[in-house]
């Protein structure tokens, strides 16, 4: 739970930092609409994100998938990668960018710390 509790407060300060100090709103622009990114949409997609990645492993388990931890890896590789792909596009600053791919690598985090452990049972998988 701790590497949860880690995963969704780790991209606040990458927020905290370049919103208020910084003075550079986070927004993304679609034609004529505009979403400014806050703190609390930051947090509860990294909790999202995070229940999703602990999710995972627990329902491998549940369901005895061998090589569960290799497909576990790949999946969190493979959603790692895809959330990236927004950032080729337009209606977004370099800034903007740079920040939310940071906020991005809360994968990351999840990755390397549940690094295949079931939540559950506090076991690894084969």
């Amino acid at each position: 739970m701790r590497v949860t509790t880690l995963a969704v407060l780790a991209p606040v300060p990458v927020w905290l930092v370049a919103d208020p100090p910084l003075g550079h709103r986070l927004r993304i622009a679609d034609g004529e609409q505009t979403l400014d990114i806050g703190a609390v949409p930051v947090a509860v997609a990294a909790l999202l994100a995070s229940f999703s990645g602990w999710g995972l492993p627990a329902a491998l388990e549940r369901f005895g998938v061998r090589r569960a931890r290799a497909i576990w890896t790949g999946v969190a590789g493979v959603v790692l990668a895809v959330s990236f792909l927004p950032f080729v596009g337009d209606g977004m600053d370099g800034g903007t960018r740079a920040s939310l791919a940071l906020t991005h690598l809360v994968a990351a985090v999840l990755t390397r710390g549940l690094g295949g452990r079931f939540p559950g049972a506090g076991s690894r998988c084969r």
